[in-house]
């Protein structure tokens, strides 16, 4: 993403740049908090600011579910900073929201940046209890490469077994414009995760789509980019065929940038169907 277009997704995020609304958005149920930078890992080794995230909680809520949210920027950019408003709306709905940072290439590459998401989620498992969260309704959602990395952290358990953990405390899944498939010969694959192909075939999420696996509910824009509609079919396709709960929803009049843009609104189609998501499963 061109730094000219993660302007425009800093001012719509921190509310400084207005966005169309299909309706008014209905009225929210409750207040909100936010404690931000919030370090999840605190080592001699730890960064100082891409160790850290940002948690938004209903103000008065108990035993609700969390939202556990990955950016995007092609593994190389992006900031828990830029997504305030959308921690704000869900946490307004009555879910939590936990946005993280983690490093990025190419001062790092592949596989430094699932193990943070890993170290984060681990963080939120131990520590969202105290904040009035449920540790065992918890969804990762994320953009973009974010949708790649939740998608991966599901599907790939060596990173949640690598902090004690399994596939069984994800509640549900849901990337935004993801990534399943890294291809050879892109200059996009090629700063974050080199060129070698078993390493990238390995670093695919749909490598590692197997049985007993949360539910996903995965999202595109119909203008978005190339091959995101037919990776995400196909990642469908094969969660389906291991009896995995899947479905796609396309969004209407969205690209790569607007389908997260629009999850700042109560009432947009994205926002409202990850809401409908957590619902449906936060109780089974």
């Amino acid at each position: 993403m061109r730094a000219s277009q993660w302007s425009v997704v800093f001012g719509v995020m921190m509310g400084m740049v207005p966005i169309a609304r299909a309706q008014d958005a209905a009225p929210t149920a409750y207040e909100f908090e936010a404690v931000r930078d919030i370090a999840y890992r605190t080592d001699a080794e730890a960064d100082p600011v891409k160790h850290k995230l940002d948690l938004y909680v209903p103000k008065g809520a108990k035993d609700f579910p969390v939202l556990f949210f990955v950016h995007g920027g092609a593994w190389q950019s992006g900031s828990k900073g830029l997504y305030g408003k959308l921690g704000e709306t869900f946490a307004k709905l009555g879910i939590g929201a936990v946005v993280i940072n983690y490093r990025l290439s190419p001062a790092v590459k592949h596989p430094t940046h699932i193990q943070d998401v890993a170290k984060a989620f681990a963080w939120t498992v131990a520590n969202v209890g105290k904040h009035g969260g449920n540790a065992e309704r918890i969804f990762a959602a994320g953009h973009s490469a974010g949708g790649h990395l939740v998608s991966l952290l599901a599907t790939d358990d060596r990173w949640l077994k690598a902090e004690a953990l399994s596939v069984k405390n994800l509640r549900g899944v849901v990337p935004m414009s993801g990534v399943y498939t890294i291809v050879p010969k892109l200059r996009v694959f090629e700063v974050p995760f080199g060129t070698d192909e078993n390493i990238l075939k390995d670093a695919s999420p749909l490598t590692h789509v197997r049985e007993a696996l949360p539910p996903f509910l995965l999202i595109y824009a119909d203008k978005d980019f190339p091959q995101c509609d037919k990776m995400s079919d196909d990642m469908c396709k094969k969660l389906k065929e291991h009896r995995v709960e899947a479905s796609v929803l396309e969004i209407k009049d969205r690209n790569h940038i607007t389908i997260i843009i629009g999850c700042v609104v109560e009432s947009d189609p994205a926002t409202q169907a990850i809401v409908n998501f957590v619902r449906k499963y936060a109780g089974k």
